[in-house]
């Protein structure tokens, strides 16, 4: 029925076939019946509510979507504040499928362990620029206001998203990434694509399966997203943080390696490409293998796995990594999976009884081989070492306890640098294009996404770990909140009553302190090489006298922090050998001996002080971001991107413990977030079993009270989040009272006048800031545009009309001058033409006069020769007959300069015969026979009538053309040229009187040629 809504008419179906439809044969003399149920169902509609309408008024057959805002989407807004209070209205929210609630400028985001409808393009256009009140609370707002506010105040901007493991950090930062590229509008279609496809790429081999989440970041991530100053996006840049890489070796019960494992093998094996890489395909590698050895039937049947392979080899096309550059670290993860498989065995024998080999070298060989290094000197550098003393290198062998030990570390090494290699690769291909614009013009904004905290039932060092980070974000959190805004009310004279909440500073201190901290006790007992894990529990408790930490009863190799967010028990076993993390030199010198270029890069180039790969080695400083007095009191600060050479950090111990790196890498983090504004997403899990639609009133109140839910609600509503210098306000808002050309002055009288001009109320004037609530700024920022637009409006139409009066005068300029052009040119054709038609009828009056001449030389040759061939008798003979006629020829004819008077009868020739020639006087020689001149012979004498016709027509012609001879003064003597010499030359001949012609005779000898005129 729907193919008559087809707009192409080739393929619509005719009236015909319509009129044979089933449902137009069912509907055949129901009209009546039809209008009355169209009709219900109109009004049925009408009393549902307004509906979108289309863009021509057309009935919508879709469902349109209703989104509208209540007073309930803010917290702050509630009248009675409790913990009862917002668990009901969380809760009420949750169930209506509403994940997202505001607690003034911070976003609350409720895990729905299901996919949402609300995350489409149509909802990016409803948050791209509106105010916050306007819509529902949606992540993509918050997303929008960092936006809006690095455009408008020219700052970076951060978006912290903190929560437990599971709450939802990942895909939030997903949904944040995709929102920011949507506002950005790159000209650059590809770049769009290249960031959108960062966050796959990364978290296939930075992120795994635990017990609590599918999809758990194993390492912190900072992605920074950088904006051209007018806001479109030209590039990105990710940092990596702590990356577990004690998983790639051993994984509790009920988790998983690296998703990028189980990617590749599926994706391999169905190409039949795991002989290639030299990975088995009957029993899985035992780094990915799990207790009840069902990896291998996961991976052949599950098609989740082989579409994410697929995918992952998109995302390495789209950024831009090379074939072989992808092939490469496919040889690299395989070599790892077989790395975990080399086995080794005791070996006794004369002199060692501690010495270990590989006694199925099958595993060596394959790893060697994908690696490109040789198999032996994999094998000696796994099974011995070497110790230099006193100058001398002692090769000592090792135990196969110290083998395996040295396998996994060498396993994790690989697997460490080939991630950072990525990450540096990814920030290469996405880095900003400076002919667009500068470095340093350029704004960012900053996404963390960091592991989130967490509480297993055995936590080991890498716990510790991530849950001392969410410590320092929790810390971060609370400065920004609740302290530093209590002390500006106490130094501004600002009467605000002071909020209660819990500082975690003193656990943080406890951590991170020197020389007693947790950490740093950690570190100078990993440098005793006899120290074991009991020595390090008994250290930890003869050293740390705090509230915080405790020692449980009746629980061996275990020790209790009090968190932030509750009681944890850690386990300290591996403590030790986790946070040594050696890397003998002998595995560094032989991967340096790979043939392969990847591998030598990432055992060549040096590792900075926060343990990722460095990307040049040029000394890197973070100088210029420093942190505030408030964050950074009593902390030395120190180089945060320091770098170490390489293999020194790998048998010095104090350089590359894990807990140097883990307090390097805080530092870094710490000193990139306070660079830019912040804005909070506090993601929240409603259960522990990862259910859809089930919220746990106990599980949510402690992630309540630990993220301080309550009193933030307290300080949002009382207190002033906004903070900005008098001087600084007046400069930005000073169009929202004064003319744009008045430029008023930093006081406090004209930022009270603009306050009042633009209908605020609840605000507060300092000393030197004006306070402001969450939702100010963004109403001023709104009524500032609104005046921006009007002025870019009136500046448009102005620009538009100055442009049309520019281009009128123009285009009259440019017609006049076609019109002068078009003048010259005819003109000049006009001139060629008539040159070319005086050339042609020159050239035919030229031809015409030659075939005359010719005509009347040869017939006054043949006269010639008929007198001179006659008698005397018959040519001295005068008389005519009667028949005779007189033909004359004048020059007025054109034809010559002398008239000659030739008789012609129809007898013609006998009546020359008949005349007669004078007796007396020389013989004229007009009637001469004259025979051809040769070369160098006297030039020709004018003898006849028409020679002398035909120099005077010449003359004439060549005055007519145009003689390069100038006109002679009077009085002027001419002078002879070449040509006046030439006829200077030529004898005269007397004139000849008319009786003389026709007698034959001439009276006087020297007379010119006869002229015979008509008569």
């Amino acid at each position: 029925m729907y193919r008559c809504l087809i707009k192409d008419f080739e393929t619509r179906p005719s009236v015909t076939h319509l009129l044979e439809h089933p449902f137009i044969k069912q509907a055949h003399g129901k009209d009546t019946l039809l209008r009355q149920q169209l009709s219900v169902l109109i009004r049925e509609q009408q009393d549902v509510g307004s509906r979108t309408k289309t863009r021509h008024e057309r009935i919508n057959t879709r469902k349109t979507l209703i989104i509208e805002s209540c007073p309930d989407d803010d917290l702050v807004n509630l009248e009675l504040l409790d913990e009862e209070t917002i668990i009901a209205h969380l809760q009420k929210r949750y169930q209506d499928l509403q994940i997202y609630t505001y607690v003034g400028d911070i976003l609350i985001a409720l895990n729905p362990f299901q996919n949402l409808s609300i995350y489409s393009p149509q909802f990016s256009k409803l948050y791209h620029g509106m105010k916050r009140s306007t819509n529902p609370p949606h992540i993509f707002a918050t997303a929008d206001a960092a936006y809006q506010s690095m455009v408008t105040l020219c700052k970076d901007q951060c978006i912290i998203i903190s929560g437990e493991s599971g709450a939802g950090k990942t895909e939030s930062a997903h949904l944040i990434v995709q929102h920011l590229t949507f506002l950005g509008k790159a000209n650059n279609r590809t770049l769009r694509e290249k960031i959108l496809q960062v966050n796959p790429l990364v978290e296939a081999f930075g992120n795994a399966c635990t017990a609590i989440n599918d999809n758990s970041s194993r390492f912190g991530k900072y992605l920074e997203m950088k904006f051209t100053p007018t806001g479109a996006v030209m590039g990105a840049k990710i940092s990596e943080y702590l990356l577990e890489k004690s998983r790639v070796i051993k994984q509790a019960t009920g988790e998983k390696n690296f998703h990028i494992f189980y990617y590749i093998y599926a994706g391999l094996y169905h190409q039949d490409n795991l002989r290639k890489y030299k990975l088995p395909n009957k029993t899985a590698p035992r780094y990915i293998d799990c207790v009840n050895g069902k990896v291998m039937q996961d991976i052949i049947s599950s098609k989740l796995y082989k579409e994410q392979f697929d995918a992952i080899q998109d995302c390495f096309r789209i950024i831009g990594f090379t074939e072989e550059e992808v092939n490469s670290v496919y040889r690299i993860l395989a070599a790892i999976l077989n790395t975990g498989n080399i086995e080794f065995a005791s070996a006794s024998s004369q002199h060692q009884s501690d010495k270990s080999e590989v006694p199925n070298s099958e595993a060596l060989d394959n790893a060697a081989a994908l690696l490109s290094i040789g198999s032996e000197e994999l094998q000696e550098a796994l099974t011995s070492h070497c110790v230099v003393t006193r100058g001398e290198t002692i090769i000592r062998t090792n135990t196969v306890d110290k083998a395996t030990v040295v396998r996994d570390a060498m396993s994790k090494a690989l697997y460490g640098r080939l991630f950072s290699w990525i990450v540096n690769r990814i920030n290469a291909l996405l880095q900003p294009d400076t002919n667009i614009c500068a470095a340093e013009s350029g704004m960012n904004v900053g996404i963390l996404d960091i592991f989130g905290f967490e509480n297993f039932k055995k936590n080991s060092f890498e716990q510790l770990c991530i849950n001392i980070a969410n410590e320092q974000i929790q810390f971060y959190f609370n400065q920004h909140i609740f302290a530093l805004e209590q002390i500006e009310y106490q130094s501004e004279g600002v009467d605000v009553s002071l909020v209660e909440y819990e500082d975690n500073r003193p656990i943080l201190d406890m951590f991170l302190q020197k020389p007693m901290g947790l950490l740093s006790l950690l570190d100078e007992e990993s440098r005793f090489p006899q120290a074991t894990d009991q020595t390090l529990v008994d250290k930890f408790q003869d050293n740390l006298r705090n509230k915080y930490f405790w020692i449980p009863k009746r629980v061996e190799l275990c020790f209790g922090i009090q968190h932030y967010a509750g009681q944890v028990l850690y386990n300290v076993s591996g403590f030790l050998e986790k946070n040594r993390d050696t890397l003998p030199a002998d595995i560094v010198v032989v991967l340096r001996t790979s043939e392969n270029r990847l591998l030598q890069q990432l055992f060549s180039s040096p590792l900075t002080k926060t343990g990722n790969l460095a990307t040049s080695r040029a000394r890197v400083t973070a100088a210029s971001r420093s942190l505030p007095p408030q964050l950074n009191s009593g902390r030395n600060k120190v180089d945060t991107m320091e770098m170490m050479r390489h293999p020194e950090e790998t048998t010095n111990m104090r350089r590359q413990t894990v807990a140097s790196y883990f307090r390097y890498s805080l530092m870094d983090l710490l000193s990139k977030m306070v660079v830019g504004t912040p804005h909070f997403v506090r993601c929240i899990k409603p259960n522990d079993d990862r259910q859809a639609l089930r919220f746990n009133k106990e599980r949510v109140m402690v992630q309540l009270r630990y993220t301080g839910i309550l009193e933030t609600v307290n300080i949002r509503r009382q207190g002033y989040s906004h903070r900005i210098l008098i001087q600084e306000f007046v400069n930005r808002y000073y169009y929202l009272a004064f003319r744009a050309h008045q430029m008023p002055e930093g006081s406090k009288e004209n930022a009270i006048i603009i306050l009042q001009k633009a209908k605020l109320d609840y605000w507060v004037v300092g000393n030197t800031k004006v306070f402001l609530k969450y939702y100010h700024v963004e109403q001023l920022n709104l009524m500032l545009r609104e005046v921006i637009a009007r002025v870019v409006l009136m500046q448009a139409y102005t620009k538009g009309w100055l442009g049309a009066r520019r281009y009128r005068r123009e285009r009259e300029k440019r017609r006049n001058g076609a019109v002068v052009i078009q003048s010259a040119w005819r003109g000049h054709v006009a001139r060629q033409n008539l040159k070319l038609i005086k050339r042609e009828r020159e050239q035919a009056a030229v031809q015409i006069q030659s075939v005359y001449r010719g005509y009347r030389v040869r017939k006054d040759y043949k006269q010639s020769r008929q007198w001179t061939g006659q008698p005397s008798s018959k040519r001295s003979s005068t008389n005519h007959s009667p028949d005779e006629k007189v033909v004359s020829v004048s020059a007025d004819s054109g034809i010559g300069s002398s008239d000659a008077s030739v008789p012609k009868t129809d007898k013609q020739s006998d009546s020359r015969e008949r005349a007669p020639l004078s007796k007396q006087g020389p013989t004229l020689k007009l009637h001469q026979h004259r025979s051809p001149r040769r070369r160098g012979q006297q030039p020709k004498l004018l003898n006849s009538p028409e020679d002398s016709l035909y120099y005077n027509h010449l003359n004439r012609s060549l005055d007519y053309q145009g003689s390069k001879r100038k006109p002679r003064k009077l009085g002027q003597i001419k002078l002879l040229d070449g040509e006046d010499e030439y006829y200077q030359l030529l004898s005269t001949i007397e004139a000849v009187p008319e009786e003389d012609v026709l007698t034959g005779t001439s009276p006087n000898p020297t007379s010119t040629p006869p002229t015979i005129s008509s008569r």
